[in-house]
């Protein structure tokens, strides 16, 4: 089924399978609203098993990657709502956080100028954070009375930065810079804004032409280790990987280990 969104950009590069998401609100900052928030999560769920998808770029046009929701389409329209009709937007929000993480396509947050709020937790469940030095982030709910611990981020920050950072960055809520954010580990690499989207696409690329379905499982493995103990993910790693040694792509990295040449994994 084609992917045609209506509320952000999507291209696929078939000679390289590196899908890009562009959120195309540049004058709001690329603020989400209801829409995107629905289709975002649905297109990654569909990327998941899309032909010819290898590697997912994420980012933002303009001067931001995403400012969060929107004040007018989103809070100004969540204000007074019952229970269950906010209880209804909040899980759509977590399904998005959801659908990138087991989304089995390694997926790259591009990041520049503003990285806010929603923003800020897209970006920490994708599996790398490419940063332009103007990325800035901050998770701002608690600015706005919310809780910190929202759409996942009190489960992803910890993993990502340790728990005393990402106390400091859930409760406070304030911006910090990208080389802190590179320094912290929630970055996974800072460049000049020249060289970030070169950057990016290099990542793309080198992810793209790997064993797709060993990164994939790699991917399903680190969620599910998550709240597993150590003999029951040891088990579990023995499974996947005697699955992966049956694959054509182990076949084929010995045997262009012995020809002397990079492998071409399927």
């Amino acid at each position: 089924m084609a992917i045609e969104p209506k509320s952000f950009l999507y291209e696929l590069d078939d000679a390289t399978g590196v899908a890009t998401i562009t959120l195309n609100r540049p004058d709001r900052l690329n603020a989400l609203t209801f829409e995107i928030y629905r289709e975002l999560a649905a297109t990654f769920r569909a990327l998941d098993t899309e032909p010819g998808v290898r590697a997912i770029i994420l980012t933002g046009r303009g001067r931001a990657f995403c400012s969060g929701g929107d004040v007018e389409d989103i809070i100004g329209a969540l204000l007074g709502r019952p229970i269950d009709q906010l209880l209804t937007f909040t899980r759509a929000t977590c399904e998005l956080i959801l659908s990138i993480r087991e989304c089995r396509r390694p997926v790259i947050a591009a990041l520049n100028g503003t990285v806010a709020g929603a923003g800020a937790v897209m970006a920490a469940a994708c599996d790398f954070r490419v940063a332009s030095s103007t990325a800035k982030i901050a998770f701002l709910f608690t600015k706005v009375g919310l809780t910190g611990a929202d759409m996942g981020a009190g489960w992803l920050l910890p993993r990502l930065v340790g728990e005393a950072h990402a106390r400091r960055l859930l409760m406070l809520g304030d911006f910090i810079s990208a080389n802190e954010a590179h320094a912290i580990g929630l970055y996974t690499s800072v460049h000049e804004p020249e060289a970030a989207v070169s950057e990016t696409k290099a990542l793309a690329l080198r992810l793209a032409r790997g064993p797709s379905f060993a990164l994939g499982v790699t991917k399903q493995a680190l969620n599910r280790e998550a709240s597993l103990d150590l003999r029951t993910a040891l088990d579990n790693e023995a499974e996947l990987q005697a699955i992966c040694m049956q694959g054509r792509n182990f076949a084929e990295a010995h045997n262009a280990f012995m020809a002397k040449r990079e492998p071409k994994f399927e």
